[in-house]
């Protein structure tokens, strides 16, 4: 780079105006990146060049451009081809590869005419002579390869470039020219004062480069927090203060019991095929159920119904029941959770979940086989529908959602169920943002809680407010091997809108 340097400085010294910085490339028979990399290099030392930013435009043919500069326009082709009696239209179109596109220019400038009822096919006949008329495309291509733009109006280059015949660049370069400490030797600038230099008074002699006071420096090296971790400890804040208990989730694998049976999913259920879900092969099956009469209990329900449910009326399959999969979500947890407590002697209790689930969907721009499930469960005496509503508001009011509407739905172990829509400003509609429910009496009660405490729980995904948090459109983005490290870097703190209004209003 240093020769380089010293070659631009001795060519720059031969000329009294600027050098374009195409035109040292050229002489110096170098890449003209190299060129502009050695320019910067030489601008570092004050005084010794000027370099301004110049540009211009080019215009470069396409193929198709460059066979008609050389043999002429698709529709002239066409007209020279037509002798006096004519030429079946057919044979003209397979002249030459433009020939339908010839033959349609043609006709538009009304140079030919086809005649339809002639026999044995269509004829196209000239209604000008060739020699009559000028090839005026082909001149407007030879000009812009010529680089005479000027010759050529506006709206004819924008018909060449909507036909594709030539492309417009943009050719960037820079003027450079002596600065007023120019000199054809380049002394390198000291950045360090030595001892040697202050014993010897060498210093006096040497040039030093300027200190760079704005400079950061290197960014020390650092872990990021990805944006579902960023969002994950927003809403696990907002759970915290409304006073629920983390449920601990780090079991990945599950036994079916536990994901579907404890909650009165019944075992013919379309959720528990290998199209919904992943079966684990080994081990096949778990060793480990909770308590005989507590399974004995929940077959009673699926199989013979009891505690004045009619169940299922199904032949209990104990094979089934054991087989591991990884979870489908959360509530599995939640089932274990509820479980303890009734064991331990009821109390009013409050948990929250924030983990994977693995579900074996077909992927697109918003679903992946495993994905986060932010779940919320309530457990206490004689609690309703309007008691469900009510924490939904305020749980959803602290994301800064306060328009809600509740739709009835289906779920296996809720019951009443609801699904939950906010009003999206930025869509104008109604949009899903969740699930909750009621857990059912055949699920609690064969757990040993009494028959007065009610569950309600809610769920939704953590992807989703994710993606509109930080404006991603594809969830293979935000997870997975195609995530953009940078994005990850660089992305700021996430602090959901509610709670940044708060925030704004307590610095007032």
């Amino acid at each position: 780079m240093a020769e380089l340097g010293q070659d631009i400085l001795e060519a720059v010294a031969k000329h009294e105006q600027p050098v374009s910085s195409l035109q040292l490339a050229e002489k110096l028979h170098q890449d003209h990146q190299k060129i502009i990399g050695a320019i910067k290099s030489l601008q570092g030392i004050p005084g010794l060049i000027e370099a301004e930013p110049e540009s211009r435009t080019l215009w470069v043919l396409t193929p198709e451009g460059k066979e008609i500069a050389t043999k002429g326009s698709h529709e002239y082709r066409v007209l020279q081809m037509v002798p006096a009696e004519g030429q079946k239209l057919d044979e003209i179109k397979k002249s030459f590869q433009y020939g339908q596109i010839g033959v349609n220019k043609a006709l538009e400038q009304q140079w030919i005419e086809i005649d339809k009822k002639a026999t044995g096919g269509p004829i196209i006949r000239a209604k000008k002579p060739a020699s009559d008329i000028k090839d005026e495309v082909r001149e407007i291509i030879q000009k812009l390869e010529a680089g005479d733009f000027l010759g050529v109006p506006d709206p004819v280059k924008a018909d060449v470039k909507k036909r594709k015949l030539a492309q417009e660049q943009i050719l960037k370069s820079l003027l450079v020219s002596k600065g007023p400490n120019f000199a054809t030797s380049i002394s390198k600038a000291e950045t360090d004062l030595t001892v040697d230099m202050l014993a010897k008074n060498a210093w006096k002699e040497k040039r030093f480069k300027e200190y760079n006071f704005d400079a950061l420096g290197v960014p020390p090296s650092a872990g990021y927090f990805h944006p579902l971790l960023k969002v994950r400890t927003e809403f696990r804040q907002i759970f915290l203060e409304m006073g629920f208990e983390e449920m601990p989730t780090n079991n990945f694998v599950e036994n079916s019991f536990w994901n579907f049976d404890a909650l009165f999913v019944p075992q013919q259920h379309p959720a528990r095929d290998v199209q919904d879900t992943f079966f684990v092969s080994d081990p096949k099956e778990t060793i480990r159920l909770p308590s005989q009469r507590y399974v004995d209990l929940v077959k009673q329900v699926h199989s013979q119904g009891a505690f004045n449910s009619a169940g299922y009326n199904y032949e209990w399959d104990d094979t089934e029941t054991k087989r591991n999969i990884l979870r489908t979500h959360t509530t599995a947890v939640s089932a274990r959770m509820l479980r303890r407590l009734a064991l331990k002697g009821f109390k009013p209790a409050k948990y929250f979940s924030i983990d994977r689930v693995f579900r074996n969907e077909n992927l697109d721009a918003t679903h992946l086989a495993e994905f986060h499930q932010i779940e919320g469960v309530v457990a206490d005496y004689d609690l309703s529908l309007g008691h469900l509503k009510g924490v939904l508001s305020e749980f959803f009011k602290k994301l800064g959602i306060t328009q809600l509407r509740f739709k009835p739905a289906y779920n296996p172990y809720t019951e009443p169920s609801m699904e939950i829509f906010s009003y999206h400003a930025g869509l104008a509609k109604w949009v899903e943002v969740g699930n909750s429910g009621v857990f059912r009496p055949e699920m609690l009660l064969p757990m040993g809680l009494p028959e007065n405490v009610s569950v309600i729980a809610w769920g939704l995904s953590l992807e989703r407010p994710t993606m509109i948090k930080y404006g991603i459109d594809n969830i293979r983005d935000l997870v997975g091997h195609k995530v953009d490290l940078q994005m990850v870097q660089s992305n700021p703190v996430c602090i959901l809108d509610d709670r940044t209004e708060k925030m704004e209003d307590k610095k007032k």
